[in-house]
């Protein structure tokens, strides 16, 4: 009897974690540090964004692949990051960057990145990546 017990459980169980793995996506993540070599401080309302681009297309606009979007309260650089993003989505053949914006409460925009900073295809990293930002134009 026991053993038709563990038996049946063995296969409720199985039955689940296949139903489970049914799923196309498969959730990756970037991860790093968003920061700035200015000494000043941000607003306690900051909020940083980082996204993922696909940037294969010339004369295109990027498709945005994922994107995470926090409120630093207070928090000073640098700001950690997880962007997560779909890897089942990825093409190798594609290039993929990430890019930072720091705004204020009122949505203007503090800093941005404004050098390249490759991610996931082409040997590139996804974890511990440091993203620079610059102060936007006055």
């Amino acid at each position: 009897m026991i053993k038709m017990i563990s038996f049946i459980t063995f296969l409720l169980v199985s039955a689940i974690l296949a139903g489970c793995g049914g799923s196309s996506s498969q959730t990756s993540a970037v991860t790093g540090k968003v920061t700035y070599r200015q000494r000043i401080a941000l607003p306690p309302d900051a909020v940083v964004t980082v996204t993922i681009e696909d940037v294969s297309k010339a004369d295109a606009p990027a498709d945005v692949i994922g994107q995470q979007v926090i409120e630093t309260k207070g928090s000073q650089v640098p700001i950690p990051f997880t962007v997560p993003y779909d890897a089942s989505k990825i093409e190798e053949n594609h290039s993929y960057n990430l890019r930072a914006t720091i705004k204020d409460g009122s949505n203007k925009l503090l800093f941005t990145s404004d050098t390249s900073v490759p991610v996931i295809t082409r040997g590139n990293a996804t974890k511990d990546v440091e993203i620079i930002v610059v102060p936007a134009g006055s």
